[in-house]
């Protein structure tokens, strides 16, 4: 399969901070959600994957084709993504609709009557200058620029962030109506966990540079559990054979022990008595940073 990008062993070495040995890939027809805490390591991958920055090792193939940063062929490839970083770009003193006339230049596959179409979507006044509209008005103009060329593959960088809730569930519904075409995919880096519960197929985490975990999103939301435990019930839990050892992730703290475990129905079955809630990807995340191995 040639997948829309695929990244392999990246890494990028700063005074500060080191990205070493990541690995992700979007296939075509899926969405993959890329958290972490600020400062992990998302937007260095995202911008090495890109060709904005030069990485030290590793190989970035977008559909199909291997890049080197600054190379002609990575120009015409990129053409075929949609980018959207946590930022509006766009000049300061322009105006919606002259924001179009940057696509018409910049794009072969322009396509005014989408561009349109997402404008009135967004409810973007076409008048309005970009230093006039809000942070999430922003995003949005950015996102119906990056879609209106007809990409492949998008590539989000807190997209949503800025957005009320009713206005980030629009922004899903377009999300899902574009990887619904089979052919397109999304890598998406977010903090707001809940948008990727909603539209994700796999979840991969990075934390200090290097990938933390990679898992189907249905394994940590529909299959994971965290088991809401006193301190006493925590070594029976871990000894009932219901938990591979190094498998579960505990978390003390001033109210009881939380327990990540992998399957929480296998828990409940064998601990009746336990409270076994579903796993958020939040709840994973966090319990996976920072709890103990067990």
């Amino acid at each position: 399969m040639d997948y829309l990008i695929q990244i392999e062993n990246l890494g990028k070495r700063y005074e500060d901070f080191t990205l070493a040995g990541i690995n992700l890939a979007v296939e075509p027809g899926t969405v993959v959600g890329f958290i972490g805490s600020n400062g992990a390591g998302k937007t260095t991958t995202l911008k090495a994957a890109l060709g904005l920055i030069a990485a030290d090792t590793g190989t970035v193939r977008l559909f199909g084709q291997a890049i080197e940063p600054g190379s002609a062929a990575l120009d015409a490839l990129k053409a075929r993504i949609g980018i959207v970083f946590d930022t509006c770009a766009f000049p300061s003193t322009a105006r919606v609709k002259e924001v179009g006339a940057i696509g018409r230049a910049a794009y072969a596959t322009w396509d005014e009557v989408r561009w349109n179409e997402l404008l009135a979507a967004f409810k973007l006044t076409p008048k309005k200058k970009v230093s006039e509209l809000s942070r999430g008005m922003g995003m949005k103009l950015t996102l119906a620029f990056a879609l209106a060329h007809h990409p492949q593959l998008l590539v989000l960088d807190e997209a949503t962030a800025g957005l009320d809730p009713l206005a980030r569930d629009e922004v899903l519904d377009i999300l899902r109506d574009f990887v619904a075409e089979g052919d397109r995919g999304i890598l998406m880096s977010t903090h707001i966990t809940s948008d990727l519960e909603k539209i994700a197929d796999e979840i991969v985490c990075v934390d200090n540079g290097a990938i933390v975990f990679s898992a189907p999103k249905d394994a940590i939301t529909d299959e994971a559990g965290v088991a809401r435990c006193r301190a006493a019930e925590v070594e029976a839990l871990l000894a009932g054979g219901v938990v591979t050892p190094g498998a579960a992730r505990v978390l003390r703290h001033d109210y009881g022990v939380d327990v990540l475990v992998p399957d929480r129905f296998a828990v409940a079955r064998a601990f009746p008595d336990l409270v076994v809630d579903k796993a958020t990807i939040e709840d994973y995340m966090t319990l996976t940073l920072k709890g103990e191995s067990r």
